[in-house]
């Protein structure tokens, strides 16, 4: 079973490697060394992690302290580069509605 984050990361999977982005509001560096950056600057920590169509590696971080977060995505053998972030990161866990319809 999915947790809500790693559910919402799949679902904005298709959105950012569809969605192109200005060159200039990406930033990228190796993984290593954005993990570190996020976590240094941000005090942010990864709160979840899930592969896309292409299989990249789409990552959420965030500050449950704070509320900022930033999500990465990273190529296969390519570097991590920041695709969106913000402030006011809350997490929460909803249930899935209950339908009438046999599954």
């Amino acid at each position: 079973m999915l947790r809500p984050p790693a559910l919402a990361l799949l679902l904005l999977a298709p959105v950012l490697t569809v969605v192109p982005l200005p060159a200039a509001a990406l930033s990228c560096a190796d993984h290593a060394t954005m993990v570190r950056h996020l976590a240094q600057h941000w005090g942010e920590s990864r709160q979840a992690i899930a592969l896309d169509a292409a299989n990249s590696v789409v990552e959420m971080f965030a500050s449950p302290e704070t509320g900022s977060w930033t999500i990465t995505v990273t190529e296969p053998g390519g570097p991590t580069c920041m695709v969106a972030s913000g402030h006011f990161w809350e997490q929460v866990s909803e249930p899935l509605p209950v339908s009438d319809q046999g599954a």
